[in-house]
């Protein structure tokens, strides 16, 4: 993340005594990625941050493969996953390789009686229903439909839903999640033709204290386990940090979309980045403006990757019976484009008002059982026309 924030209370220098009302120490942490070479945050707790009192039980929570070699398109109906009460139990994941999980998930009730660290991976969560408040131990952050939560790797939280009509879209990355480096300076700041800027992200407000001993359940994701760690003192006991690891929030409604003469490609709608694919936020926006345009996609390979798009909302111009909800997978190496009519009907159209979240992959992706519980069984078939 290539800002820095800070919270609370910290001392003047780093490293230095820091001492509580009582005379006691705060116990220093340094919170880091990438050895120490990556971004870091330099937190200061109550309790010493280290007090695992009882360590239980590890449960597989892995994808379940049902197709490894998959070269079919397929259409998922996202809105079939059922809810349910338990925040990670209802996170079912429908696609994965060695980079990148994607889940879908409707959990209905808060997560409220553990807290929750994945160690294994940044966290992007797509809200597309419900709305809240995601606690974590260096801050909380509001969130609503359209929000986009970033959470990177050891981050501790817990989340509050207002209801319990709740859906996101979940992409689980192995590799760290940054902002497309093209939009930033050298120093890190974004550029003016980037198609969103800092005031447009949602920083941590609101550090929430507790002085608190006893028994707090963690569970920890590592290598496709859950971890259950009880520790002795309150996860949420930090007082004051700055730095510039920490979660954030982004709204796909505040994602300013780039037009031109004839069809833009893909990359122009690109959100974050990683090293193993890329996520692009398809808005409302207008349509190519040459006298002879042709607003719909142009039919494509996708030779090097493969292509997901989860429909939130709104019009999906160049796909015909599509829902809200509903995710396609686009193979590498087979061509895919608009549905028949769709191509010539775009023409003389002035724009489109739909959102869509696009995860594109540079290995290919394992089609998991949940995945084929809602797969529509057809829409590889779809562009055979009447």
């Amino acid at each position: 993340m290539p800002i820095y924030h800070r919270l609370g209370k910290i001392p003047p220098k780093r490293h230095t005594q820091f001492r509580q009302p009582d005379g006691s120490l705060y116990n220093e942490q340094l919170f880091g990625t990438i050895g120490f070479d990556g971004m870091s945050t330099l937190s200061y707790h109550i309790h010493r941050p280290t007090m695992v009192a009882e360590v239980g039980k590890a449960i597989d929570v892995s994808p379940k493969v049902a197709v490894g070699n998959n070269m079919k398109s397929m259409m998922l109906k996202g809105m079939d996953v059922a809810p349910k009460d338990d925040y990670l139990d209802a996170r079912e994941p429908i696609l994965t390789n060695s980079d990148v999980t994607l889940h879908l998930a409707a959990p209905k009730k808060s997560l409220t009686e553990y807290f929750y660290k994945n160690t294994d991976a940044d966290e992007l969560i797509y809200i597309h229903k419900g709305s809240g408040t995601l606690r974590t131990f260096i801050g909380n952050i509001e969130f609503v439909p359209g929000d986009y939560l970033l959470i990177p790797r050891g981050v501790i939280y817990q989340i509050s839903f207002d209801d319990e009509n709740n859906r996101h879209f979940i992409t689980e990355s192995n590799v760290p999640i940054y902002s497309p480096k093209r939009y930033r300076n050298w120093f890190g700041q974004y550029l003016e033709h980037s198609p969103y800027c800092e005031r447009d992200l949602k920083l941590p407000t609101e550090l929430e204290t507790f002085d608190e001993k006893g028994e707090f359940l963690i569970k920890i994701k590592k290598q496709g386990m859950i971890h259950q760690l009880t520790y002795a003192s309150h996860p949420f006991d930090v007082i004051g940090w700055d730095g510039y690891n920490f979660p954030y929030g982004f709204s796909i409604y505040n994602f300013e979309p780039i037009t031109g003469r004839v069809h833009q490609p893909p990359p122009v709608h690109q959100t974050f980045e990683t090293s193993a694919f890329v996520v692009c936020s398809f808005v409302p926006r207008l349509y190519d403006y040459h006298p002879k345009a042709i607003p719909a996609p142009y039919n494509h390979s996708n030779i090097d990757s493969d292509e997901v798009i989860y429909y939130a909302e709104g019009d999906f111009m160049s796909r015909n019976h599509v829902e809200e909800g509903y995710i396609s997978l686009h193979p590498a190496g087979i061509p895919h484009g608009p549905h028949p009519g769709a191509y010539e009907a775009s023409i003389g159209k002035k724009g489109t008002d739909e959102y869509a979240v696009m995860v594109d992959t540079f290995k290919p992706l394992q089609v998991t059982e949940n995945a084929l519980k809602i797969d529509d069984g057809v829409y590889y078939q779809s562009w055979l026309g009447k």
